[in-house]
């Protein structure tokens, strides 16, 4: 089966062909950060226009990379949720409407599963059952994934998720749009021993996060300092490190608790490249392998979205005539493929 993948969830506008026979065929995403670094973060109306802008000329180009047409198309996957509503219906309404018109079976997949999944895109793929680690956007979860469809959240953030704390502390720091990209190079900088904050949580039992306090913490330490570039980078780095040693904590204990071998690093925040080698580190200490999407998949990506709807409909799901997205959609509430 080959399967058209729409993603257009937030700020990216992704397109990808994924054939169950040969894997990825190819795939190109457009983001929009030129238009919502003015406003210091995305705006839901100007990034619902800019898909519609962009997503019929990315395909034609996808398309051509992957030397088909339109009409070798089997199936239509796009995000369903959760993400902007405007910027969910773009990609909804124009698969349900290729899906109607070519008379292929179209089907809605969960942004987080698209991420959960993306590192089955690899040539080694992990084995069920996994740990993930799923740090996306406004996420920051611990994932048993017992099987395709079957996901169980054994820790969750009570507050503020990774991407956003870096994301508001790298504002703090007026480093534009995206704070949390540019805090992490600036961190590479900067002096480990100057500044010390707290690693939130880790002393009480439990794999769930927080972290509002610590971007409290940033904010009183950069009210308290003169700013200038290398005092930026040091506490870039202070912040990083807190955040780093944290999450591979909370790994730490899941992995012993769940007596799991495998862990998947999912999301945007997994392409940070101190959190990659300090989870290498674990993995080595624990003897646990440890599996990354490429940098390229670690941001929302039409790829994810093509892959996973490809499982489902090969399992025989697929959406009726009704358009319907699910701006807020739990990822314990997707139903598991065997059902």
């Amino acid at each position: 089966m080959r399967v058209l993948g729409i993603e257009t969830s937030c700020d990216e506008t992704g397109i990808a062909i994924y054939d169950s026979t040969s894997g990825l065929l190819a795939h190109s995403i457009y983001s929009q950060i030129s238009i919502h670094a003015p406003f210091g973060g995305v705006v839901p109306e100007l990034a619902s226009r800019d898909h519609i802008r962009k997503i019929t000329p990315l395909i034609e180009e996808v398309l051509h990379q992957a030397k088909i047409t339109i009409q070798d198309v089997n199936g239509i996957a796009y995000t369903k949720g959760p993400g902007l509503v405007g910027a969910l219906l773009v990609g909804a309404m124009l698969g349900r409407t290729l899906g109607f018109a070519l008379d292929v079976p179209t089907v809605g997949v969960h942004h987080l599963e698209g991420h959960l999944l993306s590192p089955f895109l690899e040539s080694t793929p992990p084995s069920f059952p996994f740990l993930a680690l799923l740090i996306s956007g406004g996420h920051t979860e611990l994932v048993m994934v017992e099987a395709m469809g079957c996901y169980r959240i054994i820790g969750d953030t009570l507050d503020d998720a990774v991407g956003e704390a870096f994301d508001k502390v790298g504002k703090l720091l007026g480093l534009g749009y995206p704070g949390g990209a540019a805090l992490a190079s600036l961190a590479e900088f900067g002096n480990p021993k100057r500044f010390h904050f707290p690693r939130p949580m880790v002393n009480r039992p439990g794999l769930d996060f927080s972290f509002s306090g610590l971007k409290t913490f940033a904010l009183h330490t950069i009210e308290t300092v003169s700013l200038d570039e290398q005092t930026k980078a040091d506490i870039a780095r202070a912040f990083q490190d807190a955040v780093i040693e944290t999450l591979v904590i909370k790994c730490n204990r899941a992995l012993k608790e769940t007596r799991l071998r495998d862990l998947v690093i999912a999301g945007g925040v997994g392409a940070n490249q101190a959190l990659r080698r300090s989870l290498m580190e674990l993995g080595e200490k624990m003897n646990v392998s440890l599996y990354f999407p490429r940098q390229e998949f670690c941001t929302d990506n039409g790829a994810m979205i093509a892959y996973v709807g490809c499982q489902r409909l090969l399992a025989g799901w697929k959406d009726d005539l009704l358009v319907q997205v699910h701006p807020r959609w739990l990822l314990s509430d997707v139903v598991s493929l065997k059902y």
